[in-house]
């Protein structure tokens, strides 16, 4: 049981850091300054909680650059 938390944890984090690099040279590509860094904070956040964590951690990267 604990080995399919952590299955599901891994592919749901690999995922979010993938949906950030992309999410991240599409801005670039459009110029603008808002990017999330990949770290393993924003690792942490897209395992823990998957798409949402990702779209909070652009909501914090918005919130920041205002």
């Amino acid at each position: 049981m604990r080995i399919s938390w952590i299955i599901k944890f891994v592919f749901r984090a690999f995922l979010g850091i993938g949906i950030v690099l992309m999410v991240n040279q599409l801005l670039v590509d459009r110029n603008y300054l808002i990017s999330v860094q990949t770290n393993i904070f924003s690792f942490l956040t897209s395992g823990l909680l998957g798409l949402p964590g990702v779209f909070a951690l652009y909501g914090i990267a918005f919130y920041s650059f205002l």
